[in-house]
């Protein structure tokens, strides 16, 4: 590992994930050093990144590189064999979401990196997205009451299949797998576990391999947790609506991050998460209608937070335990939509 505060970061796969979530980050925040990629795409990565090692074989990059952090955005169903063979090559590990596709692999991967002491993390990083920061600092506050009714979407319009491994009939495919973690990951920081599930999960678009819409209702015992995902939104997108007993918060459409890195905006400046004002939320209260100024997020927090954790020892930003929470959650969603009852939980774990 590196003896000077530095972390050489090598990156399996080059997709969408890899340019958009993770390399802005890794080539702009400090002590981290892009190092090593496995790509097929050896000759792009050659001409925007001189003198970063390519290999064409993810174990190769793990048992030859030299770099102390890995980040995995291969698809789902290699989590399991590339993480823990980096873990057993001493690396500290990140792995896009989902986690892993089953349990027992989440509790293997957990058991080994204790043992090696290196630092596994999942990147939910739609904790640090602005309206859920808003949410959570709404609630914190008591601006909104006890809340009873919390629902929660990520839709889109997406009428079509497209030709891409997470809509094939694979291992981990299907948007449950895809987009359900983050709306669990953000209910479960909000409400912990819940003490049962009741869900649906379909495949509504002709042709569809796997499921392309969810529907979970989480019980708790003092409110109903509702996230969706639909590829038949065309209207303006529902993001949040809070309802409480001193108040409701509604929200539409999306995070502005995703879009500004699609775009090329690099994370260097302290306002490039800002949300512009049009899109705001509403409070509403027995006073009246309030706009609410939308926190700012920032994934950049992850990437600094997880620094201090492979250098310092510091708290991992997300912990592979708490991801291992949101698959069980992901698994008995699809137990209680393929057997059409409401499956209860051990709200302990």
């Amino acid at each position: 590992m590196s003896t000077t505060a530095e972390i050489k970061t090598a990156i399996i796969g080059y997709g969408f994930s890899a340019t958009t979530f993770h390399l802005p980050f890794i080539l702009n925040l400090p002590p981290f050093r892009f190092t090593a990629v496995s790509t097929s795409k050896g000759d792009v990565v050659r001409q925007q990144h001189p003198g970063v090692e390519v290999y064409t074989q993810a174990e190769k990059l793990l048992t030859e590189s030299n770099a102390d952090l890995v980040i995995i955005t291969a698809p789902n169903e290699a989590h399991f064999a590339l993480a823990k063979l980096a873990l057993q090559q001493g690396k500290h590990v990140v792995l896009e979401k989902p986690f892993v596709t089953r349990v027992e692999q989440g509790e293997e991967l957990i058991a080994l990196a204790r043992k090696q002491q290196r630092v596994l993390s999942v990147y939910h990083n739609r904790r640090w997205d602005g309206d859920f920061l808003t949410v959570r600092k709404l609630i914190d506050d008591g601006r909104l009451g006890t809340v009873r009714y919390f629902e929660s979407h990520f839709d889109r319009f997406r009428p079509e299949v497209r030709k891409r491994w997470r809509e094939s009939n694979v291992e981990g495919g299907g948007i449950l797998f895809d987009l359900g973690p983050h709306l669990l990951d953000q209910a479960l920081q909000l409400f912990g576990p819940p003490t049962a599930i009741t869900a649906q999960v379909k495949a509504l678009r002709p042709h569809a391999e796997v499921d392309d819409f969810f529907h979970l209702t989480l019980h708790y015992p003092e409110r109903l947790v509702v996230l969706r995902s639909s590829p038949f939104c065309a209207s303006p997108n529902l993001r949040f609506e809070v309802q409480g007993e001193a108040g409701s918060y509604v929200k539409y459409g999306l995070d502005p991050q995703e879009d500004r890195l699609k775009a090329g905006l690099l994370p260097v400046t302290r306002n490039w998460a800002h949300e512009a004002p049009e899109q705001y939320g509403q409070l509403y209260t027995t006073n009246g209608t309030t706009q609410v100024t939308t926190e700012t997020g920032g994934y950049q927090h992850y990437f600094q937070q997880l620094a201090r954790a492979v250098l310092s020892g510091g708290e991992v930003p997300v912990s592979a335990e708490q991801a291992l929470c949101n698959i069980r959650l992901v698994l008995l969603a699809q137990q209680s939509s393929a057997s059409g009852q409401t499956i209860k939980t051990d709200s302990r774990e």
